[in-house]
């Protein structure tokens, strides 16, 4: 079984159920509503769409809502096209005015006020660099082009050295949020995170709805604060992206590769799933076959140890979307299946409360590599012992068993985890004689395999793991 999981991003390219049922068909493990586009209605059907196709697949694909953000943009140009040229002096207003003849409109009200003179504003993904001189601290700044090109209209504005008062959350993303409570969507993910409390505050605002409260949260690690906090950021959220589009507009775009790495380990050594995503195989949008360094980047990003690789435009504009799946599949089965894969990784402190899990889940993953198990086993009502087993990255198959459906779906997105539904929770020793029998009749393993189970004596005392058993089948 694949162990890193694949996001793909739903748009025009991949709405229609026939082609939604072949992205699962052909391997994804979570769907992606990015609602930085598309109403609401739309999206309500595609939630729909996966929950019959799932009923109908016996599958458990998850549903990560993608929220905007406080993403900077510029307004709309005149004809679609204003060239910038090197040397000409612009200004940027926060008045609602259309972009020309060297004026540009910004979407931020305190633009003026957080912009200083010197530093750099960044248009349409770092493609056009201006340089601020004057600042009014109202309405305008005025700056000057470094880097020139064509600013079309709405493209987003990056400001990598301007200390920003923008909230965490905007008014839009609290409309979606009231939104996404009342979908079947297992993560929600915050963009342009800068510390712990942006994750705190998302958190406090899922938890006014009680139906919603088992939303886990993915913090988008897309600002320079980010990589500074990332240790708080990574405790303080259920999961990680590392989203490399605005991030190496944000910093130079050679440290990103660094940074990658780096959260991956601190996010597995955390036991929290890490994403990493934007141009994994962008050439695929158009092409039905990637470039050698798009398959590069997916190899080396499943042997920096990621959780998920998300495609975006890929799967949501592209022309082969299910074809793009298929071979970003292929790339991570033949990564999986190399000598190198596995990472080594070293763990952050246990909590009190958890020492006797944490330990007894480390045990067996050492046990699993020292025996050759065909499969780690667990009963879990939380999600935890999957968070942690997966963690260890040891080569047997991860197998849940839960009864409870969201978290069921919310491990759709983390490394090597394949869940299954039971309520057959009574005892011990017959709940894992049962899961034998599913993963025996499912062809996970066969006579002759060493498998490992943990679980909690009581039976299903949630956080309270205590017993590690190996068998032969």
């Amino acid at each position: 079984m694949r162990k890193t999981k694949i996001v793909a991003t739903l748009g025009p390219a991949s709405t229609d159920e026939a082609v939604l049922r072949s992205l699962m068909l052909a391997g994804v493990n979570v769907f992606r509503l990015n609602f930085s586009h598309g109403a609401h209605e739309i999206h309500a059907a595609s939630v729909a769409a996966i929950d019959k196709l799932n009923a109908e697949l016996g599958l458990h694909v998850a549903i990560l809502a993608d929220l905007s953000g406080p993403k900077i943009r510029t307004g709309m140009v005149e004809n679609d096209a204003m060239e910038l040229k090197p040397g000409d002096e612009v200004i940027l207003t926060t008045d609602k005015v259309l972009c020309r003849n060297g004026i540009i409109s910004v979407s931020y009200p305190d633009f003026a006020r957080d912009v200083k003179a010197g530093e750099d504003i960044l248009l349409d993904d770092g493609k056009l660099l201006l340089k601020s001189t004057e600042s009014d601290g109202e309405r305008t700044v005025k700056a000057k082009v470094v880097q020139g090109g064509i600013l079309s209209s709405r493209k987003g504005i990056n400001l990598p050295r301007t200390d920003l008062s923008l909230p965490s959350l905007t008014e839009k993303d609290l409309e979606d949020l009231r939104f996404i409570v009342t979908q079947n969507i297992q993560w929600v993910a915050l963009s342009f995170v800068r510390k712990a409390a942006d994750i705190e505050e998302l958190r406090r605002q899922i938890n006014q709805y009680p139906d919603a409260r088992h939303l886990r949260i993915v913090a988008k690690i897309e600002k320079p604060e980010a990589v500074d906090n990332a240790v708080s950021i990574i405790r303080a959220s259920d999961a990680v992206m590392i989203a490399r589009g605005d991030l190496g507009v944000e910093i130079p775009q050679e440290q990103v590769p660094i940074i990658q790495k780096k959260f991956a380990r601190l996010c597995i050594a955390a036991s929290k799933p890490v994403i990493v995503a934007t141009q994994m195989m962008e050439g695929m949008i158009s092409s039905m076959r990637p470039t050698r360094a798009e398959v590069s980047d997916v190899a080396n990003s499943v042997l920096d140890g990621a959780d998920a690789l998300m495609l975006s435009g890929e799967t949501s504009v592209g022309l082969y979307p299910v074809q793009t799946v298929e071979t970003m599949s292929r790339i991570i089965s033949d990564v999986e299946s190399s000598e190198i894969y596995y990472p080594e990784i070293k763990y952050e402190d246990t909590l009190p409360d958890r020492r006797i899990s944490d330990a007894v889940i480390m045990a067996a993953a050492d046990l699993a590599g020292k025996v050759n198990a065909r499969a780690l086993i667990a009963m879990t009502h939380t999600g935890y012992s999957a968070f942690r087993l997966a963690s260890h990255r040891k080569g047997a198959g991860i197998y849940i068993f839960s009864n409870n459906r969201q978290v069921l779906r919310a491990l759709s997105l983390v490394w090597g985890v394949e869940a299954f539904y039971s309520e057959k929770f009574t005892n011990t020793d017959a709940a894992m004689l049962d899961m034998r029998k599913v993963l025996v009749a499912r062809g996970r393993i066969t006579t002759g395999n060493y498998i490992i189970y943990v679980s909690s004596i009581p039976i299903g005392k949630p956080g309270k793991t205590n017993m590690l058993r190996l068998s032969i089948v």
